[in-house]
């Protein structure tokens, strides 16, 4: 009961004209970003960040919103007119959706994508409503040694689901745990991997290292491969679903939150599981098997929903613990430290304002997006005829306009090429950019909370497993690392038999 007051005091947040406008402008924006190739929510969100430095919080965390949904469905359309999924959520919108393009139905395709992420994150935001501040409070009674715990978790996690191999996803957590030693230590003063630099001494911001690693390494990367001529956009025509699409359709809507949201909910990497999950079970579920692969709607209609549910998720473990699982949730935590605020079990407590209106504001996002996308579409396929090399030029300017912005010194913009360089290197050799940012983002707080735990028990190594509680996440990173062998292990031993 408590909660529905609470969420009714944030929708009288949300929905003030002011508020209203900035979660329409973020839907906007995130929508215009997200849709262009290559560009996911991560970037969206990192690129627009300096857009909301003028803005109270409320009213900065409401557009962030708009900006998260927004550019998530931006990526799907990508994804389905081009086959340029903007990020790795909507890898599997394409695997039906842009067959769906090619024979003529790609307006169909867009429409379930959109009531799909509505669902979706309807069904997700219902449930956050409903969980959030229950975690809290759990979380309350929550040590340093249960909270390095669950940063290890996030670490293995995010690590073992993302990439092409564990290697390279713990390499790309290494490159993030570097970056965040920059600086002064915390406990001791001394400086840490400054060369000696005073404009180091504070360390890099966690935004610059985003923008670098997001945007700049991306722009990089399409520059030295645009030789290849992109591919034409498919005109979308004015989309719309008949009854057939919306009775094959409603029940796949109606099952993506249940898979997406656990996923989102715990340090699991986010939408990409739940995605594929969703794909496989509508699969098996549908009638129509013989138009997989060739434009079933459900594949499109399912995930999707899955994908959305996770978004709401992921700000579960954000917003009460203080844990990104996904890059979105990373550059969102560090937007709240920009404004002094830390996210954790006393958030719903010291800014319930702040925390209820952002919530309430998801609602109003997920109509704000299907109200604006669905007429729309067609103004969003034009804008993939932008020449990729003006494109990307724009993005540079943004990028490097945004860097200066956060500290107003040269060398802010020296730190966002060198790291960009760092990003395009990540995608030359496979490497996920996820893992480095949630290493940059967690490190110095999982550092600080190892350091708690051992003053606690006296330097015993013993006191990092000394609750139950860190004890079953310890049990969990066990079962993560080890399941790969033991699923290789499982048919040779049947053969063997």
């Amino acid at each position: 009961m408590n909660a529905l007051t609470s969420l009714l005091d944030g929708f009288g947040t949300a929905l003030t004209p002011l508020n209203l406008l900035w979660a329409a402008v973020g839907v906007l924006l995130g929508t215009a970003i997200g849709v262009l190739p290559g560009i996911g929510p991560a970037m969206a969100v990192a690129l627009l960040l300096p857009v909301t430095y003028g803005l109270d919080p409320t009213g900065a965390f409401i557009m962030f919103a708009g900006i998260y949904y927004g550019a998530m469905f931006g990526g799907s359309t990508t994804s389905i007119l081009l086959n340029t999924p903007g990020e790795s959520a909507a890898v599997v919108a394409a695997m039906e959706g842009n067959p769906m393009a090619k024979s003529g139905r790609g307006a169909q395709a867009l429409a379930a994508a959109a009531i799909g992420h509505f669902a979706g994150g309807m069904v997700g935001t219902v449930l956050l409503v409903a969980l959030a501040p229950t975690v809290a409070e759990l979380a309350v009674d929550i040590g340093a040694p249960d909270y390095f715990a669950l940063m290890v978790l996030a670490f293995i996690a995010v690590t073992s689901v993302l990439g092409s191999s564990r290697i390279r996803g713990l390499a790309s957590l290494l490159i993030g745990l570097t970056i965040g030693l920059v600086g002064l230590d915390r406990m001791t003063g001394q400086q840490r991997l400054t060369f000696g630099s005073l404009q180091l001494a504070d360390g890099i911001d966690v935004v610059i290292v985003a923008v670098g690693l997001f945007a700049i390494g991306e722009a990089l990367w399409v520059a030295a491969h645009l030789r290849r001529r992109p591919p034409e956009p498919i005109p979308v025509g004015r989309p719309w679903l008949g009854r057939a699409d919306v009775r094959r359709t409603w029940k796949s809507w109606a099952r993506g939150p249940f898979i997406g949201f656990p996923f989102g909910a715990i340090p699991a990497g986010g939408a990409e599981i739940p995605t594929f999950l969703s794909y496989v079970t509508e699969k098996r579920l549908s009638k129509h098997k013989d138009e997989w692969g060739k434009g079933a709607i459900e594949g499109v209609a399912g995930p999707e929903s899955a994908a959305s549910a996770s978004a709401a998720g992921t700000l579960v473990s954000m917003l009460t613990l203080g844990l990104p699982t996904t890059a979105v949730a990373a550059v969102m935590l560090a937007a709240f430290q920009q404004y002094g605020i830390q996210p954790g079990p006393l958030l719903f407590e010291r800014e319930p304002d702040l925390v209820w209106g952002l919530i309430a504001s998801l609602f109003v996002g997920m109509v704000l997006l299907l109200a604006l996308n669905l007429p729309l579409a067609p103004v969003w396929a034009k804008l993939l005829r932008v020449p990729r090399p003006y494109l990307y030029a724009g993005i540079l300017f943004f990028a490097a306009v945004g860097a200066y912005a956060v500290g107003g010194e040269v060398i802010d913009l020296v730190i966002l090429l060198l790291i960009g360089l760092v990003g395009f290197g990540m995608r030359r050799y496979g490497l996920p950019v996820l893992p480095a940012v949630i290493g940059v983002i967690l490190g110095p707080a999982a550092e600080q909370q190892l350091r708690r735990a051992l003053q606690i028990s006296d330097g015993s190594v013993t006191g990092l497993v000394g609750t139950p509680f860190s004890v079953t996440v310890y049990a969990v990173v066990v079962l993560l690392l080890a399941w790969p062998l033991v699923r290789r292990a499982l048919p040779r031993g049947r053969s063997g038999s």
